[in-house]
């Protein structure tokens, strides 16, 4: 049984990468291992130069100070000093040189040991007085010293030149073998593209009458999609009654009959969303006046003890008619929250033209005291929004910012900064400040930072705020300081 066209193109291309790989690592270690050997070799000739230098040096040395008793020629001196750290410098350069090479490092310690011994012999000689008889002695006394001197440097030598022959020879072998290597890989890299070439020709042309029934097949496939893409707008326009005729039993098929039974219940469901709606609005309308009028008929009779009983009651009992009445107060005030922030997001949105420039100057006349200053440095833009849901939120948060102020007059300013698909309010006061641990705090429902018994301070305000921008995908955030203000900046969409 034969194996198809594209097995055979993806065994051969196997192959050709296989053998691609094996010549180009072959090239590659033939080069890296030229590169090493040619390394090594002028590693070699490095360290024979600095044998050379060294015995150079010792040889210098010598004659510096035989010129010096011979001629009395003090420079000769200066020389000899001079010589000595350039002798050190090469020793240590031919130490390092040598480090990878066990038996050499045994040799350059004696040779150190040699060397610091010439130079402290030769030393001792600056102070003789010049004479042919101080040469002859200086000659005879350093006899043995040169000659161990040089058959120690001949030792060295001959190391390092068996090793340079070692290298020459694995060097000239790996300049044979690299171009060659590379050679063969060219020519199998060129053979292997051509029959992949032939291959690949082939396959392409039996794909294209594929390709084509493959177009042919897309294009219906894509009116389809168009089809199933104008049922997903119009459900997200609101509209759950549509359906898709489409018959074909395949993916998109199964795909259409689904988003018709998705249709079908959300539907149902918002239809029951809304029954739950209108039951939630007829609380509303029952708690707004079924419990608050029980709560006034107590506040009445309260009040009614107090003017009818005014010399028989006692200060504790006064007090105490106080602070029922307080907790009734507060008790109306969260029912009044609690349906206000029942209905925040929920009441229809009615667009229009607002100018935020005169909503602002609307709210601080209705709840911001006379003594207080409402500021607009930047200019409030105007835009199509639900102007009731914005002044709600102006209105709790300049409220808040007057109603919490420690002094009885202060100034509120109100910015705006374009955020592109959002304007990005801040509504600032120059009042006491929140401490950072607070900052949560204060959007949680009956959350309040002053004292309970105070019966404005019902904890719903702030909670309706947010709710409000989150519904339409804002977002609202408090940065203050204890003793700073406090700024309340919050986005609300164009």
């Amino acid at each position: 049984m034969g194996l198809k066209l594209n097995t055979k193109i993806i065994l051969g291309f196997i192959i050709a990468v296989g053998v691609l790989l094996l010549t180009s690592v072959t090239s590659w270690y033939s080069i890296q291992q030229l590169s090493y050997y040619t390394q090594q070799v002028e590693h070699t000739y490095q360290v024979l130069q600095g044998t050379a230098n060294i015995r150079t040096h010792m040889r210098d040395a010598q004659s510096h100070i035989r010129s010096y008793l011979l001629l009395a020629d003090t420079t000769a001196l200066t020389s000899f000093r001079q010589l000595q750290p350039e002798a050190h410098a090469d020793f240590e350069q031919l130490h390092r040189l040598t480090l990878d090479n066990l038996r050499q490092q045994s040799r350059l310690d004696t040779l150190k040991r040699l060397m610091a011994d010439e130079i402290a012999y030769l030393a001792r000689w600056t102070d003789r007085r010049p004479s042919g008889e101080a040469v002859r002695e200086l000659v005879l006394g350093d006899r043995d010293r040169q000659l161990q001197l040089r058959n120690l440097l001949i030792r060295v030598r001959l190391e390092e030149e068996a090793l340079l022959a070692q290298r020459r020879q694995q060097q000239d072998m790996y300049e044979n073998i690299t171009p060659v290597a590379v050679v063969v890989s060219a020519v199998l890299a060129a053979l292997i593209v051509l029959w992949l070439f032939r291959q690949i020709t082939r396959e392409v042309r039996a794909n294209e009458a594929l390709q084509q029934e493959l177009s042919r097949s897309n294009d219906e496939v894509a009116r389809r999609i168009q089809i199933i893409e104008a049922l997903a707008n119009r459900v997200v326009q609101g509209d759950y009654t549509v359906k898709i005729t489409d018959q074909e039993q395949d993916s998109l098929g199964n795909l259409a009959t689904a988003l018709n039974r998705m249709t079908q219940t959300l539907d149902t469901n918002f239809t029951a969303l809304e029954n739950r709606n209108r039951e939630l609005d007829q609380f509303a309308y029952v708690a707004s006046h079924d419990l608050k009028a029980p709560l006034r008929g107590v506040v009445t009779v309260v009040k009614w003890i107090e003017d009818e009983l005014p010399h028989e009651l006692s200060p504790q009992m006064r007090q105490y008619l106080e602070m029922m009445k307080g907790r009734l107060y507060r008790l109306e005030d969260l029912i009044n929250g609690l349906l206000a922030y029942a209905r925040a997001g929920r009441t229809e949105q009615k667009l229009e033209e607002v100018s935020v420039q005169q909503l602002v100057q609307e709210v601080a006349e209705l709840v911001v005291p006379p003594t207080f200053r409402v500021a607009t440095p930047t200019p409030l833009p105007t835009f199509v929004t639900d102007r009731l849901s914005l002044q709600q939120v102006f209105t709790n948060l300049m409220g808040n910012a007057a109603k919490y102020h420690h002094r009885p007059d202060g100034l509120i300013t109100v910015t705006c900064r374009d955020m592109g698909e959002c304007y990005e309010f801040r509504v600032q006061d120059d009042g006491p400040g929140i401490a950072p641990q607070f900052h949560q705090k204060v959007f949680l429902m009956f959350q309040t930072l002053r004292d309970r018994h105070t019966a404005e301070s019902t904890g719903i305000g702030l909670s309706i705020v947010k709710r409000i921008i989150e519904e339409r995908k804002g977002t609202i955030h408090l940065e203050s300081a204890e003793g700073a203000g406090a700024s309340f900046i919050f986005t609300w969409p164009k």
